[in-house]
């Protein structure tokens, strides 16, 4: 099994360089994004070219909208949809095996039209948003999303020259997927003790792009060591999802998390790029070693899905009326990729 290494800091990748047209200073970027990828699965990334009116206009529409009635914010409750698109309450969703958090929730994805053919079909990931009344919120949040994405195309493209693959290698699996965006809120507590919050866990997809206002979240080191990753001006936080260490073999690391819950109070903006949701994510031929066993392959939407139909109540409660069905390779709850490798530790 890969292992991160006994890092006790998180390495800053200034990525200015990847919208360089010197093809050298592209390598540069991403051999050192590469790096983190393998020794530490996490990374702060600077030199992202996402302005600071985007990134202060989500921050000020998602205050807006949480700041709103509880009454008010359900009317876009998450279960009122059929695409896993709205707002989530207090308790809706419990993380793993963790208690429930004091945090709320507004999730959104890629904005399908209603006429949209997967839709139509009954894909549980693709469709249109479930936008709130509130004045300027879908500009701010979509002008936002848009930006995120095309960073996270950018250095999707740098992934791949540091697997040693083509730029390009990745782009045919990009056209429609379900990439989400959480816009996350903790409310002040003064009553709360320094202790886990969100449960140790990796991500589900490629990589996240995490824009965070306060401290809380910690990553585990090699040495099982829990290191604080706190906020860095005007950097995002990346880290690698279980797809990238699915196409690497273990080459990159998915690295294991957690939120530490804080009195102040905190916003969380976590984008989980992903690919299309029929694609196939297997170990890329460059990696399988002889006389080793692969990691197990996945379609990328089903293993998304999945996981998240077991956390969520509204959809807990239709699987258990039999209104919905998990897909059949799906991997338990909360399972690491690296336990169905054949390492359980």
């Amino acid at each position: 099994m890969a292992n991160p290494t006994g890092f006790t800091h998180i390495p800053l990748v200034d990525i200015s360089g990847l919208r360089s047209g010197d093809p050298a200073e592209r390598a540069q970027t991403a051999e050192a994004m590469g790096k983190a990828a393998r020794e530490v699965g996490f990374l702060y990334v600077t030199g992202h070219g996402i302005p600071a009116h985007l990134t202060d206009g989500v921050k000020a529409a998602a205050e807006r909208f949480f700041a709103q009635p509880f009454d008010e914010k359900m009317k876009v409750f998450i279960g009122n949809s059929r695409n896993h698109r709205g707002y989530v309450p207090e308790g809706e969703e419990q993380f793993y095996e963790s208690k429930v958090d004091r945090k709320e929730a507004y999730d959104l994805s890629i904005d399908l039209p209603a006429d949209d053919p997967d839709y139509l079909a009954g894909n549980p990931m693709l469709g249109p948003n479930q936008w709130p009344e509130v004045p300027g919120f879908s500009e701010a949040v979509g002008a936002y999303y848009e930006a995120a994405f095309a960073v996270c195309r950018n250095m999707l493209s740098a992934f791949a020259l540091a697997l040693g693959e083509p730029a390009d290698a990745f782009d045919a699996m990009i056209t429609k997927p379900p990439s989400q965006l959480r816009l996350v809120h903790y409310p002040y507590n003064p009553e709360a003790a320094d202790a886990p919050g969100i449960g140790e866990h990796t991500d589900y997809e490629l990589f996240t792009l995490l824009m965070v206002t306060a401290p809380g979240l910690e990553v585990m080191n090699g040495d099982g060591v829990w290191i604080d990753a706190p906020p860095v001006a005007d950097a995002f936080v990346v880290n690698i999802g279980d797809m990238l260490e699915i196409l690497s073999d273990g080459a990159f690391i998915a690295t294991a998390h957690r939120v530490r819950k804080v009195a102040e109070e905190r916003y969380s903006f976590p984008l989980f790029f992903t690919v299309d949701y029929h694609t196939r994510i297997a170990p890329l031929p460059r990696f399988v070693k002889p006389g080793t066993t692969p990691r197990a392959p996945l379609i990328a939407g089903e293993h998304v899905f999945a996981q998240t139909a077991q956390s969520f109540k509204y959809l807990r409660s239709r699987l258990e009326r039999g209104e919905i069905t998990l897909p059949e390779a799906s991997r338990p709850y909360g399972s690491f990729v690296r336990k169905q490798a054949g390492d359980e530790a």
